[in-house]
């Protein structure tokens, strides 16, 4: 089984009526809770303020993103350089990507075209599945059907979310769902747009 599978297997089984959870719970369980605190543990993770992005250390280039979008046309990050990308990890089975979902349309539309764009990679499903979710959005939704990207930019979770400088590196990242129009990551993203997004 992947690590997609698991992730989504048991982020369904997980959930369940507050009854069944007083009693034992099963090895699926038992398996997430244990994937949880494990998440737990590493600093970056732990020191994540729930409200907004953490920094990354050096700002690194971004890996590269080269998938379909929902007309199987293919989307480049390397294309949009110049602005700054917000790249989410997501799926329709993750309870908190759905949560956060529209959200990225929101803080889309806080500024210009120009200068920045959101960039939404379905992890592992297809288009006809993301689409009757989603809909019609105001920012691509790429498809990540085996997972390789997922893995090439070290996604340990869904949802996880990336943001890229003007330069193409890895300035900004969140590890589970979030409001993106929240003031505080709004300010983070207008320090990193600088004065040409006024």
């Amino acid at each position: 089984m992947t690590t997609l599978e698991t992730m989504k297997s048991l982020s369904t089984n997980f959930l369940a009526p507050a009854t069944e959870l007083a009693t034992e719970l099963p090895n699926e369980r038992r398996r997430f809770l244990a994937a949880l605190a494990l998440l737990a543990l590493p600093l970056p993770l732990r020191a994540q303020p729930r409200g907004g992005f953490t920094p990354i250390p050096g700002v690194p280039p971004a890996p590269t993103l080269a998938l379909p979008d929902l007309d199987d046309k293919p989307v480049d990050l390397a294309l949009y350089r110049g602005k700054v990308v917000l790249v989410n990890f997501w799926a329709t089975w993750c309870p908190p990507c759905r949560k956060e979902f529209p959200s990225l349309g929101r803080v889309r539309k806080l500024f210009k075209p120009g200068d920045f764009e959101v960039l939404a990679v379905n992890v592992g499903e297809d288009p006809e599945t993301a689409f009757s979710f989603a809909g019609a959005t105001d920012f691509p939704i790429l498809f990540d059907r085996d997972s390789k990207a997922m893995a090439h930019w070290q996604v340990k979770g869904l949802p996880s979310t990336f943001v890229v400088d003007r330069r193409g590196r890895l300035a900004l990242r969140a590890v589970g769902g979030r409001e993106f129009d929240d003031p505080a990551i709004v300010a983070q993203l207008r320090e990193l747009l600088g004065p040409r997004s006024a």
